[in-house]
């Protein structure tokens, strides 16, 4: 027997991010936005744990336990008492190292999963708290939709959205690491204010309009980023001249997100991303999306 799941990639329409706490995370006000692209996550016990992945970029998916579906399947079973001999397979088709959350994805992925095969019955309260110690991301990838994440990100408040998004994320040729993103934003912007969620962001998400979206997404890592990064910069104005109603970093990068007015649009801009030679694929997705489903 075993048990797929299937949990969706991010974008963080606005990215919020507070000084430097004392325990080295930030407070952050986080609008997360679950969109259509995908990892499926499969658990089929075994004699141990192990890991395999397929797909895009998979020889750079870690496949020991700091894998965070790893992690996930051996917190799930270090509170129910079970040893976790799950072979866990990740069919990868979120941008690895991309900034859209797709490490904790998995991690979310394969508890959903481990909890199903094992039949734990956990509440979503208790598998949202197991997300949260996996890291700051993986509730959201759980949860899905859209939400505004306080704390380090972890704490969600559902958010209303009125209609669908359309997205163009265009994939960059290497990886940042966000540890070293947020370094340099501590670097470039050592007194950050408190962060606050923009009233016209969650304004314009609840009412479906794209274009006051485009005006209101904000990414306070972006400039570390492209620091780090600095090839980013003309990524973003090659979807820009395409039309996006909007372009990004998502998240810690080097993806970038662009903001399109309709799917037509989505995939005008796409193309002219491929075509402009300043990203190595680009991939069209629309939002917001269900977050961890048993398929």
């Amino acid at each position: 027997m075993s048990v797929t799941v299937r949990v969706p990639a991010k974008v963080n329409v606005q990215l919020a991010v507070g000084a430097a706490r004392a325990d080295g995370f930030h407070d952050l006000a986080n609008v997360f936005l679950a969109v259509g692209l995908y990892d499926e996550v499969t658990v089929t016990p075994a004699e141990s744990l192990r890991v395999t992945c397929a797909g895009p970029d998979a020889g750079q998916v870690p496949l020991d336990r700091t894998n965070l579906a790893a992690r996930a399947v051996e917190l799930l079973g270090a509170r129910y008492g079970r040893t976790p001999d799950v072979h866990i397979h990740i069919a990868k088709d979120i941008p690895v190292a991309g900034g859209m959350a797709g490490g904790s994805a998995d991690g979310a992925g394969a508890l959903v999963a481990c909890d199903a095969l094992w039949g734990t019955g956990a509440s979503r309260g208790e598998l949202i708290e197991i997300c949260a110690e996996l890291g700051s991301d993986v509730p959201f990838s759980l949860v899905g939709g859209a939400a505004l994440g306080t704390g380090r990100g972890e704490k969600l408040e559902p958010l209303e959205v009125g209609g669908d998004f359309h997205w163009v994320f265009a994939v960059a040729d290497g990886g940042l690491s966000t540890p070293a993103v947020y370094r340099e934003f501590d670097r470039l912007t050592p007194d950050a204010p408190e962060p606050e969620a923009s009233r016209v962001l969650l304004d314009a998400l609840r009412e479906g309009d794209a274009g006051a979206l485009g005006g209101a997404v904000a990414n306070d890592l972006q400039a570390a980023a492209l620091s780090l990064f600095p090839s980013l910069v003309d990524t973003l104005a090659a979807g820009t001249d395409a039309g996006a109603l909007a372009a990004l970093v998502s998240g810690s990068g080097p993806t970038t997100a662009f903001l399109a007015a309709d799917a037509g649009s989505a995939r005008l801009i796409a193309e002219a991303l491929v075509a402009s030679g300043t990203c190595r694929t680009a991939r069209v997705a629309g939002s917001p999306a269900a977050g961890a489903t048993v398929l």
